[in-house]
């Protein structure tokens, strides 16, 4: 009997000990397993999901900070390019700092950053292409010349989205801001996003910091979808524009913070001669739920190129801080073209210079070739539902002798003056208009029709077509090594 149980015994160890080692190999694998493969799951909110998907670290990407991934990003977008036709593709980046220098999309194409993946933009100028100076400006904006390709660049695609779970593109723009100061220069600084002749576009999702130039830059383009972007660079820092459409018909820019050296939206369409003759105006273009500080600029400024002309323009939900002027057009003799049907309704403005500033003498051209008998149509400009407090100035309203701006209406507005505000808070020349409930009384220029009339001034209630968009929910599993 006791031989009996001491074989048990032995039996039941042994058992026990093999089942531990196939325990601990088993493991083992699962351990090398788990090391070779990485599992991802995300989703998000985009115009179109794709059928394919990679990571940059399929092709050689390495985000630590120090290594160029420029060529890495061309040979993934490349690569992917083969499925335009096949339901689109993806570009994934993982969390991580990706140095890398200009590179451009393809069609029905998504890029889509981490949380916690960071793009840094290259300060090697080698990293970024010279391209021709845009066709509407004649010349670069920093140089008579060309023009540095942006970081994230595209022309002539269709069905392109760029987006993140807050994944952040940094310009690292101090280099060319330095650069810039000190006139070494041959070009144009680069922007963070553009796309030329491109359709159907959506860039969301994104925090923007410290780009070079402008921020986000979509011309000659249509159907734009800009939404729930992040932008911020030091108050100082030159031409840092937030988002810019130029020459875009559709646009809608919506929940989106932006703290700017510059303005924080600029509506744009060409300069002087050569806006003139591309003749590509801004129209239908929707901003709302934008919140600016641009100690030393407009919440939206419409010009100062606009020669190809701005129109149908609906602004409402806006809130500025520490903001120069809440909406400022800027044109000039030579400019020509036209800002016409401008709606603007439901701001909030805390310490301002300026509530409202318009000026015909924004004296910064081209060249010397500008025809200076060129003037501007400036018409159908409508503010209503306005509050702000702290502001040194109403209102600073310029026009054009001869060529007046006209058919001005603004109602139902209360501005509270800083403690050293201007004696007089309005100024007025060369405008036409009527307005409403509107305190301090403004200028004579702008008769007040009285209180029946404080929902005068117009704000189109058909939606337009870039409103109508319908977004999908895409899903996405991503496996990388």
């Amino acid at each position: 009997m006791c031989t009996y149980f001491a074989l048990l015994t032995l039996q039941v160890t042994t058992i026990a000990t093999l089942l531990v080692l196939v325990a601990l190999i088993l493991g083992q694998n699962g351990a090398e397993a788990r090391k070779g493969r990485i599992l991802e799951s995300f989703e998000y909110i985009a115009m179109s999901c794709r059928a394919h998907s990679a990571s940059i670290t399929d092709f050689g990407g390495i985000g630590d900070g120090k290594t160029s991934n420029t060529k890495a990003f061309q040979d993934a977008v490349k690569h992917l390019s083969q499925y335009a036709n096949d339901g689109g593709a993806q570009l994934y980046v993982p969390a991580g700092q990706w140095l890398t220098g200009s590179f451009s999309l393809t069609s029905h194409f998504t890029l889509y950053l981490h949380k916690d993946a960071v793009l840094l933009a290259s300060q090697d100028m080698s990293e970024w292409p010279v391209l021709k100076a845009l066709p509407s400006y004649g010349r670069g904006r920093d140089a008579a010349g060309g023009r540095f390709a942006s970081l994230i660049f595209g022309t002539n695609l269709t069905d392109v989205v760029v987006t993140g779970a807050n994944g952040t593109i940094d310009g690292q723009g101090a280099f060319w801001w330095q650069n810039f100061h000190k006139g070494k220069l041959k070009y144009t600084r680069p922007y963070l996003i553009e796309f030329m002749y491109s359709d159907n576009i959506q860039i969301s999702n994104l925090t923007l910091l410290n780009s070079p130039s402008w921020n986000v830059h979509p011309v000659y383009s249509s159907n734009i979808l800009v939404q729930g972007i992040t932008i911020i660079a030091p108050i100082t820092s030159p031409n840092t524009d937030g988002i810019n459409p130029d020459s875009c018909t559709n646009v809608r820019i919506e929940d989106s913070y932006i703290v700017s050296g510059d303005d924080c939206i600029a509506v744009k369409s060409g300069w002087d001669e050569y806006g003139i003759s591309f003749g590509m105006p801004t129209k239908q273009l929707v901003i709302r739920r934008l919140t600016c500080i641009s100690p030393y600029s407009a919440a939206i400024a419409l010009g100062s190129e606009m020669s190809g002309g701005i129109e149908d323009l609906r602004a409402e939900d806006i809130t500025a801080i520490h903001t120069e002027s809440g909406v400022r057009i800027k044109t000039a003799r030579g400019r020509g073209g036209f800002v016409k049907d401008i709606y603007v309704k439901g701001m909030t403005l805390h310490t301002m210079k300026w509530v409202f500033w318009m000026t015909g003498n924004y004296k910064a051209h081209a060249d010397n070739h500008y025809d200076p008998n060129a003037l501007p149509v400036i018409q159908g400009i409508n503010y209503r539902d306005i509050m702000a407090d702290n502001v040194s100035m109403a209102a600073r309203l310029e026009g054009i002798e001869g060529d007046p701006f006209t058919q001005i209406c603004i109602s139902n507005v209360t501005i509270g003056m800083a403690a050293k505000a201007k004696k007089v808070p309005w100024t007025c020349t060369d405008v036409e208009g009527i307005s409403s409930g509107v305190s301090p009384r403004p200028c004579d220029q702008l008769p007040d029709q009285g209180p029946e009339k404080i929902t005068a001034c117009d704000f189109p209630a058909e939606p337009l077509s870039i409103d109508r968009v319908v977004l999908k929910s895409c899903t996405y599993r991503m496996k990388y090594t």
